[in-house]
């Protein structure tokens, strides 16, 4: 089954009624789209009250992608308000257990920074993120393409089958070693992640004289790239037996409509939604 949806349910202005408050996103999203990747949780952990609320307000086949927290993926580059990285990772798989509980978790999503080279102790790292995750679905995205060099794809590729990661492919601007290119190949027999990051190379990478975060994701997908990506995700299908697909080209407001454009090309029906709400001055228009 291939499932999309978007990257947060708090950017997508074009899916909310005008009535719709920032609490009741999260349903109303849950009428659009049956998954969701949670961004929160890679800026702070949350807290499972928190968490059990997200599940309470969305149907029983919704899905969540939950990204892990920066503090293990080496983003956060300054002092962590924990005593060592095991006590992180525990408060971090405790925030998780309401999401299991409801049968709601699709995968965590470790996303490494783009300094996140191919090395050795970067391989160990891996290793040890892997086994202190147990039983939890994790998925694997790099940021650094050292990781799929000619020399070191296949390498990588099969790390991450032996290892169980699954492989979070990328749709992404080819700007240096800072991006990675859309290695087709699933390493996980029953999921695979699909993120689709836009294309605007000139604002890829970040510089001084520039909001960055505003411009990094502006990208709307033409039918055509789409198209393309149709034949794709068909193909992953064939070994992979559910594929995840993201719209993460949030800065523009594009991700909705590219994502609802991707389910109607795919011709999907998804029957666990919620009931649509409607504009309360819909009915004087």
């Amino acid at each position: 089954m291939i499932y999309i949806g978007l990257a947060g349910w708090g950017d997508h202005d074009s899916l909310y009624p005008g009535h719709i408050t920032a609490k009741g996103k999260l349903k109303e999203y849950a009428s659009h789209f049956p998954i969701v990747e949670v961004d929160a949780s890679f800026y702070a952990i949350q807290k499972e009250a928190t968490v059990a609320k997200w599940t309470e307000d969305t149907p029983d086949g919704f899905r969540f992608i939950v990204k892990a927290y920066q503090g293990i993926t080496g983003h956060n580059r300054g002092e962590l308000p924990f005593s060592s990285k095991e006590e992180m990772v525990e408060v971090f798989k405790a925030s998780l257990k309401p999401y299991a509980e409801s049968n709601k978790l699709a995968m965590v999503l470790f996303q490494f920074p783009p300094w996140f080279s191919c090395s050795k102790d970067n391989v160990t790292y891996l290793r040890w993120c892997r086994e202190q995750m147990g039983e939890w679905p994790v998925a694997l995205e790099f940021r650094h393409q050292s990781w799929f060099l000619p020399n070191m794809r296949e390498k990588t590729l099969d790390f991450m089958k032996k290892e169980g990661w699954i492989h979070s492919i990328c749709d992404e601007p080819q700007v240096g070693m800072g991006s990675v290119p859309a290695v087709l190949t699933p390493t996980h027999s029953e999921k695979t992640l699909i993120r689709f990051h836009g294309r605007n190379t000139a604002g890829w990478q970040k510089k001084q004289d520039v909001n960055w975060r505003e411009v990094r994701y502006l990208y709307r997908y033409s039918e055509e790239e789409l198209l393309e990506w149709k034949q794709y995700l068909s193909e992953l299908e064939k070994t992979s037996e559910d594929i995840y697909v993201i719209f993460n080209n949030n800065s523009g407001g594009d991700a909705a409509d590219n994502g609802k454009m991707m389910i109607e090309l795919m011709d999907l029906c998804y029957e666990e939604l919620h009931d649509r709400q409607l504009d309360i001055f819909s009915d004087f228009l």
